[in-house]
């Protein structure tokens, strides 16, 4: 038994090493690029207004000149990043701690590391690109390879399921998942597009294969521009690494009406749920008419490093977990 401790204690300590490995691996990616890193506030006087998206919300106890007492740990440096790109700062990255309420275990802990950056003059394809290179460089630093590929969300659903998925019957997908135990009360139409993913097209992917997948349907916008073909899409793409999804990009919308619109449409339903309605971030809005045309990634390095090293469980390559803290 102490032999077997031994050994768990010695991959774990391991796994902190290769923790720092990684860091330095992306550090030194950007800056052969020219990519400037930043630091950003953790605490945000705005909140993330995604109905699927909680937030850790904290109260400021000094001066109330100083400022809005109620305070949200942010989710992710999105928002000041852009406020970076609009103010003219050019090309950049932040590597650091973001935080989402909600579960905590082999899979999530409430506190992760997000690496984030964004590229001026790029759209969503070009920047997929560039995340290809870096996880493949990465790969490269821990003796592992993987095929890239890159197909059309479309593509990917009738791949494998035969099916358009911007055009598929609500039942169509239902029945997908019809051996699935599934409660649907509530769940709509893109709802059940992701359970189609999850407990479908994710698991089906190779490990040795880097999948990035673009243009999601309209509905499922997010924060990315919408390119009004035969079939409007929304620019859009993520990655995964066999199973496990690793990031989120887009071509980023720049039109203050529109992403304040989105927020509404975010507040109405986390209204309709019951949920907290978090503060508008108006100084992002104010900024997105001078935010250039440019493209974004966040990527979960956590994530990343558990596909690097082969583990299952989150809480092995993490100093100490959210039950340690």
């Amino acid at each position: 038994m102490r032999a077997a401790e031994t050994a768990a204690g010695n991959a774990w300590l391991q796994a902190l090493r290769m923790r720092a490995r990684l860091y330095a691996g992306i550090r030194g990616f950007f800056s052969e690029r020219n990519v400037l890193e930043v630091e950003t506030p953790i605490l945000s006087a705005a909140g993330n207004t995604d109905p699927n998206i909680e937030s850790f919300c904290a109260e400021f106890s000094g001066h109330a000149d100083a400022g809005a007492r109620r305070r949200w740990l942010r989710t992710s440096p999105e928002f000041p990043l852009k406020r970076l790109l609009a103010a003219g700062l050019g090309d950049c990255y932040e590597l650091g701690r973001v935080f989402r309420n909600g579960e905590a275990g082999a899979r999530h802990n409430p506190e992760f590391t997000m690496l984030e950056w964004y590229r001026v003059g790029w759209d969503h394809r070009r920047l997929m690109g560039e995340v290809s290179e870096l996880i493949m460089s990465m790969l490269a630093l821990f003796e592992r390879t993987a095929e890239s590929v890159e197909l059309s969300y479309r593509d990917w659903f009738f791949q494998s399921l035969g099916l358009d998925p911007h055009t598929a019957a609500l039942t169509q997908l239902q029945n997908i998942l019809a051996d699935i135990r599934i409660d649907g009360a509530g769940l709509q139409r893109d709802d059940w597009l992701d359970l189609v993913i999850t407990h479908r097209l994710q698991a089906e992917n190779p490990e040795s294969r880097l999948l990035l997948v673009y243009d999601y349907p309209v509905t499922q916008c997010a924060l990315a521009r919408i390119r009004h073909d035969a079939t409007p899409v929304a620019e859009r793409f993520e990655v995964y690494l066999g199973a496990r999804e690793l990031a989120n990009g887009y071509h980023e919308l720049n039109d203050p009406a529109e992403q304040r619109q989105r927020f509404e449409r975010d507040h109405s339903v986390r209204a309709e749920r019951g949920l907290v309605l978090p503060d508008i971030d108006e100084r992002l809005i104010e900024s997105l008419a001078q935010l250039p045309d440019c493209a974004g990634v966040a990527m979960g390095v956590d994530r990343l490093l558990m596909c690097l090293l082969g583990v299952s469980d989150l809480r092995e390559i993490l100093a100490f977990d959210f039950a340690r803290a």
